[in-house]
């Protein structure tokens, strides 16, 4: 092989390497399989890029794609029963953000609310994310992730914990539902549910029977602010399946059916990152691969 040959493929498969490890942006497909509207809101992290929208609708069986830019870090949760006033003011019963339009404008969700939380292409190059219920919960989620490397595992909490939940936490509405669950913290303000105060560090603040509820319920869920170890997960490269009540789906998959650009990679089985262009990667590394093995 002629030295200059050798050079510009070594010069593509580096591009390529970088170009599959976390160079490009992320994928948030969002799903409604509940029975119900939601529409989900997106708070994005100091420092990092705002998202192309903060929050929209979807009704059941609806779907979004987002993308992420590098880097992102931001959180994601569902609001529930939402209307619009005669003055044209928007708000939910659950999640609101305040901001009186769909879109929620770099506001925060009202609590409780269930919550994904993502540190896109962090220490080592790797995704962080969980769901959190340490701020509580108002409906299931379930985070899927689809990447190159990683302790790439889905978690979230795909149980209706609203009726279950401990009557001095229950969030209801005049009708008497029970609509959200709130965290002990929130509910008591006591600095040891808090984990603050005293009980601000790993060794003082310690499970409690009301966070117990949650982590039984939803055992890959994030359910006090210490519960780092069994609750945070990271992946590299990867695009995400967000899913509200996937448990409401009768398919065997959740992935199943789901209209969106990572429907075709992910009913066929395969890994796709990034959505078409990471896949034409792909094909373009395969390509001079069996190019190189020919000029051999």
């Amino acid at each position: 092989m002629a030295a200059s040959t050798q050079f510009a493929l070594t010069l593509l498969f580096l591009f390529l390497f970088q170009f599959l490890t976390g160079s490009n942006s992320a994928t948030f497909t969002i799903v409604n399989k509940c029975s119900y509207p939601v529409w989900p809101g997106i708070l994005t992290g100091a420092g990092t890029t705002q998202l192309a929208t903060t929050g929209f609708a979807l009704q059941p069986g609806g779907s979004n794609a987002v993308a992420a830019p590098t880097a992102w870090s931001g959180r994601l949760w569902g609001r529930t029963l939402c209307s619009t006033d005669s003055t044209g003011k928007f708000s939910c019963v659950t999640g609101d953000c305040g901001s009186s339009v769909v879109e929620c404008n770099g506001a925060g969700g009202a609590l409780p609310a269930t919550l994904a939380e993502f540190t896109l292409n962090g220490a080592g190059g790797m995704d962080f994310y969980d769901v959190s219920l340490v701020d509580g919960y108002n409906l299931p989620m379930t985070v899927e992730p689809h990447g190159l490397g990683g302790n790439c595992t889905a978690t979230g909490c795909a149980v209706d914990l609203n009726k279950g939940c401990p009557t001095e936490l229950k969030v209801m509405t005049a009708s008497n539902e029970s609509v959200a669950c709130k965290s002990a913290c929130e509910a008591f303000g006591d600095p040891q549910y808090c984990c603050s105060g005293a009980y601000g560090t790993p060794q003082t603040c310690k499970p409690s029977s009301y966070s117990q509820f949650f982590k039984s319920a939803c055992p890959r869920a994030y359910s006090y602010a210490y519960d780092d170890g069994t609750s945070t997960f990271t992946c590299a490269s990867a695009d995400y399946l967000i899913t509200f009540c996937p448990a409401n789906s009768k398919k065997k998959s959740p992935m199943e059916g789901v209209n969106s650009p990572m429907e075709g990679a992910i009913s066929r089985g395969h890994v796709q990152v990034g959505g078409s262009a990471k896949v034409m990667a792909v094909v373009i590394g395969a390509v001079l691969l069996a190019n190189w093995g020919q000029l051999n």
